[in-house]
Formats: structure tokens, C-alpha cells, sequence
């Protein structure tokens, strides 16, 4: 996964594909549920929320008003529509990604410390 970051930053070299990023969402999923973090897994993919509420939001918005919430969806066309480079938006997705992998990462090791009695001593 970490070798498709590499090749993939602009100009890209390589693409991973449905059947690579399904496989890992896949895996995502199935170790999320084995280890019953489910709830940790949608903060950690917490921008992939983001990107599919936009399309719901848009979608429902338009079949209910014939109007756009957004200039396009998913959410992150949008902010190229509006004339942000491409590296912008991605930098700034990462950045909210961060945001999102600290936040879970406090409530995991927040629990743990917690169920553990090490905050006690």
C-alpha cells in the first residue's frame, strides 16, 4: 500500500485500481469488526464519510430543490471546480486525515487507559 503512495504522487506512475483498494477496504473492514473497533474504524476513514455525505447531500438536495449544494460531487471536485490545485486539495485532505487518525487514536488509547485503572495510579 505504502509503495503505491510513492509511485502515485504526481506525475503517477502507478495506479492501484477497484481491485487493490477493495481488497484493503475489505481487510479494513473485516479486522475492524474481528477486533470490534467498528466504531473507530469511521473516525479513522472519517474524510471517506465526508466525500460520501457530500454525494448523498447533493443528490437528495437537487431531486428535492433542482438546485446544487456543491459546484460538483464528490466533495473534493468541488474545491477543484473552484479553482484549487490539485496538490491543495489533496494536502489539505491529508491534513483533515491526520485530524481524524488523532482523534481515534485518543479514543482508543483513552479507553484503554481508562479500562486499564493505569489513569488510578
Amino acid at each position: 500500500c505504502f509503495g503505491f503512495l510513492w509511485y502515485n504522487s504526481n506525475p503517477a506512475s502507478i495506479f492501484m485500481g477497484d481491485t487493490g483498494s477493495l481488497a484493503l477496504g475489505g481487510l479494513f473492514a473485516a479486522m475492524s469488526i474481528a477486533t470490534h473497533t467498528e466504531f473507530l474504524a469511521v473516525i479513522l476513514g472519517g474524510l471517506f464519510v465526508i466525500e460520501t455525505m457530500s454525494d448523498i447531500i447533493q443528490v437528495s438536495y437537487f431531486k428535492m430543490t433542482h438546485k446544487r449544494v456543491f459546484r460538483m460531487a464528490p466533495i473534493h471536485h468541488h474545491f477543484e471546480l473552484k479553482g484549487w490545485p490539485e496538490v491543495k486539495v489533496v494536502t489539505r485532505f491529508w491534513m483533515i486525515e491526520l485530524l481524524f487518525v488523532i482523534v481515534a487514536l485518543m479514543l482508543f488509547y483513552g479507553d484503554w487507559v481508562t479500562h486499564s485503572g493505569l489513569w488510578l495510579s
